[in-house]
């Protein structure tokens, strides 16, 4: 149940190119050969189960994960293409698909869109301009809790906030600058703090509060998910929870084989995650406390349970085939990703790293993605609105955000009605603190309702000096 519910709705992706290690020491038990042949054979296996149409996308534990591998092991998503059939590249298809109005269904959860903004960026769509209607930033930010402020979706469904965090903070625009306020991300930061049990790991429910949770043994695969959370958020690795983590995974590293004693008995799924977990803090996972006594690391078990010259990776040590989620999982780990990972630049003739619509569509509604910070609380919403030409203005959005946010109350008034901005939600300028704008993490500058915002834009608003 658990694996179903956590791989299925947000499963795991590699980690994002600052923070991955790109280069294992030469004491590391598995040589830089066998890290590259492991990397060669499993790209080659991950390459063999693209569909005929060109499609990873499906149910259940799906193949898109696959683009985070990709990535972590320098393939580019438009590069993998069925018979060399580059109108069918794996990039195009996988954007189409997220573009459907249709998807994900009729249903969505939060983990849907943290799913999709981990792969579409890591196959080098940007995921806040997919298309003109869909903005998988914007679609997240949807899901803030107003009531319980840090979390993402159901809270009872931690793993949604983890995400929330790994996805959001892993997306940066496409000259690398983190596209959401850091104060967004601390919010959610303290929000894992408060769920890290008491043996130092996480599950995938929510803990906080409740001292028979927070005492319950945590699992592997969560807190390697977790870990990462933190330090792709900017904490520290030497931060006390990272190195509670960290010791935790260590206590459940086995001596022999270097796999770790997950709750779902040893398989490489876990060692994947626990490993991307570590990388993604800057965490080698062949050196010092995961060097087992005997020789072993977590990426030696991993490539020890690889098919080869085929690929693919096995779940469980006795298992007589692959399995293509584990080797996803496992690819990842072994290329030195953590949960997402930025997209390669392409091998194809013409073909550009990032693909985006660059404007509105007069009439096709849209979603944009807000943020509100006084100082003493942050609203944050999914604003929707039809524009009516290929650019808006930040008044535009914020008078649609007074009736078209979700969550609601993100704006509740904005004064004056036109020039600069002296009050927004009833707190208004005064002294030295004004109201501010940011659009994708750009510096600061007067919020003036003129403003130009473009389609994709992530729009935060603060107030400051």
């Amino acid at each position: 149940m658990r694996r179903g519910t956590c791989r299925t709705l947000i499963a795991v992706p590699a980690a994002f190119t600052a923070l991955a290690l790109t280069a294992l020491p030469a004491l590391a038990t598995s040589t830089p050969a066998q890290i590259a042949t492991s990397k060669t054979n499993g790209v080659s296996y991950l390459r063999s189960l693209q569909a005929a149409n060109g499609s990873y996308a499906g149910s259940g534990l799906s193949n898109e994960w696959a683009f985070s591998a990709f990535a972590a092991a320098g393939t580019a998503a438009v590069d993998v293409t069925p018979g060399g059939d580059t109108t069918k590249n794996a990039r195009t298809v996988y954007r189409a698909h997220l573009a459907n109005a249709a998807w994900p269904g009729t249903s969505p959860v939060v983990t849907d869109y943290e799913r999709g903004i981990i792969n579409a960026y890591s196959a080098g769509v940007d995921p806040a301009r997919v298309s003109a209607s869909r903005n998988l930033v914007a679609d997240t930010y949807a899901y803030w809790q107003n009531s319980e402020p840090g979390y993402w979706g159901a809270s009872a469904n931690f793993n949604g906030t983890v995400f929330a965090l790994i996805s959001l903070a892993g997306a940066k625009t496409q000259t690398g600058a983190q596209r959401v306020p850091q104060a967004l991300l601390d919010t959610s930061v303290a929000t894992v703090r408060a769920n890290q049990h008491d043996d130092d790991g996480w599950t995938f429910a929510k803990a906080e509060g409740d001292p028979v949770k927070l005492a319950g043994a945590s699992d592997i695969d969560m807190t390697g998910a977790a870990m990462a959370s933190l330090c792709v958020s900017g904490v520290p690795a030497t931060d006390p929870a990272v190195l509670e983590a960290k010791a935790f995974l260590k206590s459940k590293l086995i001596r022999a084989t270097g796999g770790f004693d997950s709750l779902y008995a040893v398989n490489s799924s876990s060692n994947g995650w626990a490993v991307s977990g570590l990388q993604a803090c800057g965490i080698n996972p062949q050196t010092g406390d995961f060097l087992t006594t005997a020789g072993k690391t977590p990426v030696e078990f991993l490539i020890a349970q690889q098919f080869n010259p085929a690929g693919g990776f096995k779940y469980q040590p006795t298992d007589t085939g692959p399995s293509a989620y584990s080797s996803i999982d496992a690819l990842r780990a072994v290329a030195g990703g953590g949960f997402m990972a930025a997209p390669p630049t392409p091998t194809t003739a013409g073909a550009p790293r990032w693909v985006a619509t660059s404007g509105f569509t007069s009439g096709t509604a849209t979603k944009l993605a807000l943020t509100v910070h006084n100082g003493a609380s942050l609203k944050v919403c999914s604003v929707a609105f039809t524009p009516t030409a290929s650019t808006t203005t930040l008044g535009a959005v914020l008078d649609a955000a007074t009736t078209s946010a979700t969550p609601a109350g993100c704006v509740t008034s904005v004064t004056p009605g036109s020039g600069v901005i002296t009050d927004i939600n009833g707190t208004a300028n005064s002294g030295g603190s004004t109201c501010k704008t940011s659009v994708d993490g750009a510096t600061a500058t007067a919020a003036n309702r003129s403003s130009v915002i473009n389609l994709g834009d992530t729009i935060s608003l603060r107030y400051g000096s």
